[in-house]
């Protein structure tokens, strides 16, 4: 599989015909359809992706890589079935052999996060593609606190009533309640969730309040959710945060989207 850079000059529109005859002419069954993550970086600085596939997942062609400003989107195929998440690492630095990052640093030291997780806080964008009945399942999720503003948009090919943009597109980090802040210098670069924050079970789900029965959004949940309403604001806030496409369309993922776009 390879990182492909998509062509430039070409309208919103006619981008999204084009990846409407990519789906269609392949040689796949309904519903088992590979799909290609698209990402776009609408930010006024760099940003540099990280992706990483769950344990039984086969590996994509890249776990990272740096998305200048004003770049060409860059495309990264996905197998037919495949689980994992996605993210924009912001801050980085590098000398001749270590790469760090202000911001959902993989901690590789390197441009691949090489299967490796962000650090918190993060902005995810996750997807299981052909997992169920062979539809796709995604979402953008602030579970582990927010960092860059995601928007997720099916291409072409996509089909169902969920089938829809989501994400949190608005930078939280400028609204931020201050025990959530985290600051780099003078500057207010991410948020962190309550859970990481505090670490009161209550927050994060966990022993007496790991079930959807117990766990209720906390009133920081509830700020994240009124600001983001179609991401994850807490563990179980699945009814409103999980979205569905049948025949693998491809998923534009934007750095830094216009908050008027969700």
């Amino acid at each position: 599989m390879m990182i492909t850079m998509m062509m430039s000059g070409c309208s919103s529109s006619m981008f999204f015909y084009l990846l409407l005859l990519l789906s269609t002419c392949c040689c796949f069954p309904p519903g088992v359809l590979p799909a290609n993550l698209i990402f776009s970086n609408n930010c006024g600085y760099q940003v540099w992706p990280g992706l990483s596939s769950s344990s039984t997942s086969a590996a994509l062609s890249t776990t990272g890589f740096a998305l200048p400003v004003d770049s060409q989107p860059v495309s990264v195929a996905t197998p037919a079935t495949w689980n994992g998440r996605v993210w924009g690492r912001t801050g980085c630095t590098a000398t001749r052999a270590n790469l760090t990052c202000a911001t959902a640093d993989c901690g590789s030291g390197k441009l691949e996060c090489a299967g490796a997780g962000p650090s918190s806080p993060a902005t995810l964008a996750e997807f299981s593609i052909g997992a169920v009945n062979g539809q796709d399942l995604y979402d953008v999720s602030l579970v582990s606190g927010f960092n860059i503003p995601i928007l997720v948009t099916p291409g072409g090919g996509g089909t169902g009533p969920d089938c829809k943009p989501t994400g949190c597109s608005a930078n939280l980090s400028t609204v931020c309640p201050p025990e959530l802040t985290v600051a780099v210098g003078s500057d207010d670069v991410a948020c962190m969730s309550a859970c990481d924050a505090f670490g009161d079970e209550q927050y994060c789900c966990r022993r007496e309040y790991g079930t959807a029965s117990k766990c209720k959004p906390t009133r920081y949940a509830r700020f994240f959710k009124s600001v983001c309403p179609r991401a994850y604001s807490y563990p179980f806030d699945d009814a409103t945060s999980t979205f569905y496409c049948g025949s693998s369309p491809d998923y534009l993922i934007t750095f830094c989207a216009s908050p008027t776009t969700t």
